[in-house]
């Protein structure tokens, strides 16, 4: 339901405050050029100007939840302002300097290279939200690069922040995308072919943007004070039930910090979601997916696959690393808060409730998609099952959406079992042969214990279908926005805006989305991979 719009401003009239900057200690120089940054922990840093500024997309529900009107065409002041090129009063821009370990390899200072925070709002919940602006220019992080973003990148964030928020997973949202007007150069593979692209800004929502790296840059160079502050401000206004800050609300923090990664990671493996560039400066303290670069969903399921072009040889961050991955980096996070917790006993107990909660709610969510109870241990049916899976090319998504379609009478036979799956295999035919009787004999055995757990059988269905999407933001789909956007042409974008807002329902007039991944999409750029690049 919208919201009345007396309950909506415009966003021209919106009260911004600065409580970061306010906070945190500044960094004392001036340049806006690529630098080392001691001591700080931003920088203030206005948006570089654009030559159009036009506002493109615009998302209703987060705008509604923020207190926000939704702008006029064009955008006006709001795609000045969104756009970069217009700063409004109370407005406070800066990038924040943290650190980070990338590929396993500490790299140092990194920091917002293209995110520029304008400020930070009250929403219509009384919660505190900042405002980001992704490819606004140039920051002393920006390193060798321009800050500026890419329609394609842009895009792509813009679409499935939200799409994520509607299927339940922990994220960061997206307000709006704005085309600059200006292009931007990229080298999209680094493959020493360089083009110029439209460029856009996204506007990227959430309580914080403090990262694990916030944390790590602080501990690597030795400013014990700024890293206390920042653990402080952080327990007082994002985990406030924790208490006043000290060695055992610290310890509590991060426990719970492990406990909201498992969540998310958890979510990530339900939807099959594939980050693509897991490294600790692209970990939330807050336990939300950020940073969407290089992300990907699987298409068929292989718990080998990334998305990214830079790990096609390593694939550290494939779908079947990512809880690893992510118990890694919060022992990176651990070792950066040694010396402030002082306990390691206790940092030891965070990451084991990592592993615990991790295992709990990635066993629930898989029994969910089965419609099947939990059981303590490894589950021999869906360890048998993820087998069966890969050795033929299966589409995640429609072989789960359709597995509740599956009859689980006894005197079911193979075929009426495989019948409903048969447009989840690319392979014509498929599943047939040795791999279609054994898994027609899967399926059997899930009918017997579906039967022997007696759930009403409209009950189980319909926890099958609130875990098992029926549509998620394919790459392939993606890239056709993207295409269509460039020509102009943003119908496909708000479609999907639409359709992502209810993943898990039917919406019968969008079935031509409920589809493989089509053989144009197999190897084209954007749809097979894709790479840091934006």
């Amino acid at each position: 339901m919208n919201a009345p719009d007396a309950l909506l401003r415009p966003f021209e009239q919106l009260s911004f405050d600065d409580l970061f900057v306010r906070s945190h200690a500044a960094d004392p120089g001036s340049h806006n050029v690529p630098r080392q940054v001691p001591g700080a922990a931003y920088s203030r840093v206005i948006p570089t100007p654009v030559a159009a500024p036009r506002l493109l997309a615009w998302s209703d529900v987060l705008g509604e939840s923020l207190g926000i009107a939704r702008p006029a065409p064009g955008g006006g002041v709001v795609a000045d302002v969104l756009g970069g090129a217009r700063v409004l009063p109370g407005m406070q821009p800066y990038a924040a300097r943290y650190g980070g370990h990338q590929f396993g390899q500490w790299a140092g200072q990194l920091g917002d290279g293209r995110a520029i925070t304008l400020g930070e709002i009250i929403d219509r919940a009384g919660q505190r939200q900042e405002l980001q602006l992704k490819g606004a220019g140039r920051t002393p992080y920006s390193r060798h690069a321009d800050g500026r973003a890419v329609l394609r990148s842009s895009l792509r964030e813009f679409l499935c922040s939200e799409a994520m928020h509607h299927l339940g997973v922990p994220t960061t949202r997206a307000l709006s995308l704005v085309a600059t007007g200006e292009g931007v150069v990229r080298d999209m593979f680094y493959n020493g072919n360089p083009q110029v692209e439209p460029g856009a800004v996204v506007c990227r929502v959430a309580p914080c943007f403090v990262r694990f790296g916030n944390f790590e840059i602080f501990a690597a160079e030795n400013e014990a004070a700024n890293l206390q502050t920042l653990a402080d401000w952080v327990i007082r206004h994002h985990y406030p039930h924790l208490g006043e800050p000290g060695p055992k609300a610290y310890a509590a923090w991060f426990d719970e910090v492990c406990g909201r990664t498992a969540l998310m990671v958890a979510h990530w493996m339900r939807v099959g979601f594939v980050h693509g560039v897991m490294n600790t400066d692209n970990m939330s303290i807050l336990g939300l997916t950020i940073d969407y670069g290089p992300y990907g969903w699987l298409e068929g399921f292989d718990l080998d696959w990334t998305p990214n072009t830079t790990d096609a040889e390593e694939r550290r961050y494939s779908y079947g690393q990512q809880p690893q991955i992510a118990y890694w980096n919060l022992t990176r996070l651990a070792g950066a808060l040694s010396d402030l917790v002082g306990d390691d006993d206790a940092l030891r107990a965070g990451l084991e409730r990592y592993r615990i909660d991790f295992g709990t709610h990635w066993s629930q969510m898989l029994a969910d998609k089965l419609g099947i109870a939990a059981q303590a241990g490894d589950d021999p049916l869906i360890v048998e099952l993820f087998g069966l899976l890969q050795q033929t090319e299966t589409d995640m998504t429609i072989f789960f959406r359709r597995l509740a379609d599956v009859p689980s009478d006894a005197d079911a036979t193979a075929e009426q079992r495989l019948a409903p799956l048969r447009d989840a295999f690319y392979a014509p035919g498929a599943p047939s042969g040795e791999h279609g009787r054994v898994l027609a004999d899967w399926l059997a055995r899930h009918a017997q214990r579906v039967r022997d757990e007696a759930e009403p059988p409209a009950q189980r269905i319909a926890r099958m279908q609130r875990s098992n999407p029926k549509y998620v933001l394919r790459n392939w789909i993606a890239q056709q926005a993207i295409d269509a956007a460039a020509q102009d042409d943003m119908a496909p974008t708000e479609r999907l805006l639409e359709l992502l807002k209810r993943p898990y329902d039917e919406q019968p007039e969008h079935a031509d989305l409920f589809a493989r991944r089509p053989e144009w999409a197999r190897f084209k750029p954007g749809c097979s991979a894709l790479s840091c690049s934006s």
